[in-house]
């Protein structure tokens, strides 16, 4: 028997694809552009938006029968035991082999933004944790492991990371992203996607583009950037992501930027995505996104008015399950409303992902290889080691902490007892166990109170609660107070409540008018601060909070952003001086609540001055974090002249002056004081982790192209203009320890998309005093 071209795995995958398309009726190939939501939930319960207006019943046995695109996680919907569910979805694979003519396997996919969201699966820290770390080595690791395990039950495609910059910290979805800063975002998600693509799964960034700029902070609100903070801020992280990590997935947004929805817009899709990019693989739609330009946008008239618009802009895959794409897309091919050459192009995207994946070879086969372990040691070792390096010390002045080992502490506060303060809106527990309150949480959480009572065996823990998250009853205040006031310490933990749509203070759809502590956890602290008692607040928080108001009166202040399940002990780690704190903050934390919104990517007229009474500057800039040791800097670069295409090297050597081990992240930042347009004061262009022993040093060597001065100029080109630049050592944004100031000569330069994204930068060893 001879086999079909489209089987034989010796042939490229374009001849393949070509050879099954033209053998594929219409609705065969359309049966390749949805997926379907097996279990979905349509009583208003669910987890994503509108889903209980979206959702509509199917025959499952009749829609297979053309094939299918894709399953819309099997594990992610409901508890289910991941072996239990891994021959669950074997065993739907078989069904939807067996019932089309070419026996194609569908695509199955999950969410795994701070780990693969199911039920007994590692809840790793959220990715604003990630870049709090500044090492994207680590995150690339964690990533592997993601990609293992959801490789292991059978899923093909994760959807992450999220790449969208900060714009506004009010926005409830602050938590998912890397920061404020793109080149920060870009090289940790870069580093997040190798990860997942090397264990064979396909990567999928999210939000193409503008999401996090919505008006107002609003989960999908209009969105008014303009074309140069588009394309110098929003645009960034998705380059790194394509070029340096190997996506091969895309996510349309749910917003709309200057009236243009962003699942019907072909400039953005299709000419800049994949003819300026050269972006080969698939686009999907983000949740039912498609079906929202009927329904929100009301761009389509109709549900087939819908699916042209977001075919023609370049959307190959409605997700989560079927609306426009199907009998309604065909009907509207047939009547000759809709070509179907824009079905073909769709269609031959989604088979050549599932013919490198596999899928289209005879021998394919859905049962699950090996044992099936979603929250192995390694896999806590890997969580406790990317919780440690996240926790940022905020201020520590009088040397309050490392807390002694037999001091007598008062814990304090709505999140230290509760399992779920460490966890962000997409990690099961918080995602989906909502809607089944009788089953168990699946994995081990330690309480950050559980955890200090492990870490200091010889203290005296008194513990209350205060207060609850939201609720305004103060009537746990006057036992707090109590206990605060026979201590020697108080740890006051504060901070969010994961959630969705409404049901936290942090996650999709639980955005903020401004940036006070929820309910009444800011006069807990007022009256904490009172007693006399030396306070550590000890911030669980999916975005940062004004902390102005009781600077002055803190001991001390430690931020942990969503740590994942080994949170409680790395935290724990930090305030016993176990762990010696190395984590940077990925966005600035505010001196006062309103103002809002606010980076550290401003331009002059941005910063504080006499124009204006409102002074943005922050309380803790972008980049802070402290440690419990010293470390003192020797940079080596003297000013200097290059041209616009030459590189400069900047070297510096850090040194531990201190008693014990320790990290210092070096951060490279770029001031231009003169361009043509106006510019971020500083921005970030390069960093590097340091990890070092008392007394020891090491030079790290930053070599520095002009390609990272360019921006987006007035006529909509990026340009490398001639003059004068600064490029400032620091460890942070505004803490500088040496400027080189170099002068680019030459003609300007205007760059194309092959243009330099990343400083390299290299470390070395120097000899010790």
């Amino acid at each position: 028997m001879t086999t079909a071209p489209w089987r034989d795995p010796a042939l490229p995958a374009e001849v393949r694809v070509d050879d099954l398309l033209a053998r594929m009726t219409l609705e065969e190939k359309t049966a390749q552009l949805y997926g379907v939501w097996v279990g979905a939930d349509g009583d208003g319960g669910g987890v994503a938006p509108h889903q209980h207006e979206m959702t509509s019943d199917y025959d499952w046995d009749e829609l297979i029968s053309h094939g299918l695109g894709q399953l819309t996680r099997p594990f992610g919907t409901a508890p289910v035991d991941p072996a239990l569910g891994a021959q669950a979805l074997a065993r739907a694979q078989r069904r939807i082999t067996e019932a089309g003519r070419f026996g194609i396997p569908a695509l199955a996919h999950e969410e795994c933004l701070a780990g693969f969201t199911a039920w007994g699966a590692t809840a790793y820290p959220v990715p604003l944790a990630w870049g709090a770390t500044f090492d994207p080595a680590l995150v690339e690791e964690m990533a592997r492991r993601i990609g293992h395990d959801l490789a292991s039950v059978g899923v093909h495609q994760g959807l992450a990371p999220v790449l969208d910059v900060v714009r506004d910290p009010r926005w409830g979805r602050v938590e998912e992203t890397i920061g404020e800063d793109p080149y920060l975002v870009g090289t940790v998600g870069a580093a997040y996607v190798r990860g997942l693509e090397s264990a064979g799964i396909i990567a999928t960034l999210k939000h193409f583009a503008g999401y996090a700029s919505s008006v107002g902070a609003r989960n999908l609100a209009p969105v008014r950037a303009g074309v140069r903070e588009f394309a110098d801020v929003t645009l960034p992280p998705f380059e790194f992501a394509l070029r340096e990590g190997g996506a091969r997935s895309v996510m349309a947004a749910y917003n709309e930027t200057d009236g243009v929805p962003a699942t019907a817009d072909p400039q953005l899709l299709t000419q800049l995505l994949r003819e300026d990019w050269g972006f080969t693989g698939t686009v999907v739609s983000d949740y039912f996104g498609i079906g929202f330009l009927e329904t929100l946008h009301r761009v389509a008239g109709t549900t087939a008015e819908a699916g042209h618009a977001a075919l023609s802009a370049g959307v190959d895959v409605e997700l989560p399950t079927l609306r426009c794409y199907g009998d309604a897309l065909v009907t509207a091919v047939r009547a000759g409303e809709v070509p179907e050459s824009l079905v073909d192009r769709a269609a031959a995207r989604v088979l050549r992902q599932k013919c490198e994946l596999g899928l289209l070879d005879e021998d394919w086969t859905p049962e699950p290889a090996g044992p099936i372990d979603l929250d192995s040691t390694e896999n806590r070792v890997l969580a406790r080691r990317l919780a440690e390096e996240s926790v940022v010390l905020l201020s520590n002045p009088t040397g309050l902490l490392p807390l002694a080992p037999d001091t007598r502490i008062a814990v304090v506060g709505p999140r230290a007892a509760d399992a779920l303060a460490m966890l962000g809106c997409y990690s099961f527990p918080s995602h989906v166990l909502p809607n089944h309150p009788e089953t168990p949480l699946g994995i081990e959480i330690p309480s950050l109170l559980e955890s200090l009572r492990t870490e200091l065996p010889d203290a005296k823990i008194t513990f209350a609660e205060g207060c609850d998250t939201t609720d305004p009853d103060p009537a746990g205040f006057e036992e707090a107070i109590a206990r605060t006031a026979e201590a020697d310490v108080c740890v006051a933990v504060l901070g969010d409540r994961a959630g969705l749509f409404g049901k936290g203070t942090s996650g999709e759809g639980c955005d903020v008018t401004d940036l006070r502590l929820p309910g009444v956890q800011g006069k807990l602290l007022d009256a904490l601060t009172a007693t006399g008692t030396p306070v550590v607040l000890v911030l669980l928080t999916g975005r940062p909070y004004a902390l102005g108001r009781w600077h002055d009166r803190l001991g001390a202040s430690v931020q942990a952003f969503f740590p994942g399940e080994e949170g409680g002990p790395a935290v724990a780690g930090v305030l016993s001086g176990r762990v010696n704190p190395s984590g940077k903050l990925p966005v600035s934390v505010p001196q006062d609540p309103g103002g809002q919104p606010w980076t550290y990517l401003q331009p002059p007229l941005g910063l504080a001055g006499t124009v204006s009474n409102l002074d943005p500057t922050p309380l803790h800039p972008f980049g802070h974090g402290l440690t419990y040791t010293d470390f003192t800097w020797d940079a080596e670069g003297p000013d200097a002249e290059i041209t616009t295409d030459e590189t400069y090297d900047l070297s510096v050597t850090v040194r531990n002056t201190g008693p014990r081990d320790g990290t210092e992240v070096v951060q490279l930042y770029l001031h231009d004081p003169v361009a043509r347009v106006t510019r971020p004061d500083v921005r970030l262009i390069a960093y590097q982790r340091l990890d070092l022993a008392p007394g020891e040093s090491r030079r790290v060597t930053f070599h520095f192209h002009p390609d990272l001065s360019a921006f987006t100029d007035r006529t909509g080109h990026r340009v490398v203009e001639p003059g004068t630049l600064e490029l400032r050592l620091g460890t942070s944004s505004a803490d500088v320890r040496h400027t080189a100031r170099v002068l680019l000569t030459g003609p300007e330069r205007e760059l194309g998309p092959d243009r330099r994204l990343h400083c390299e930068s290299e470390v070395t060893e120097t000899r010790p005093f």
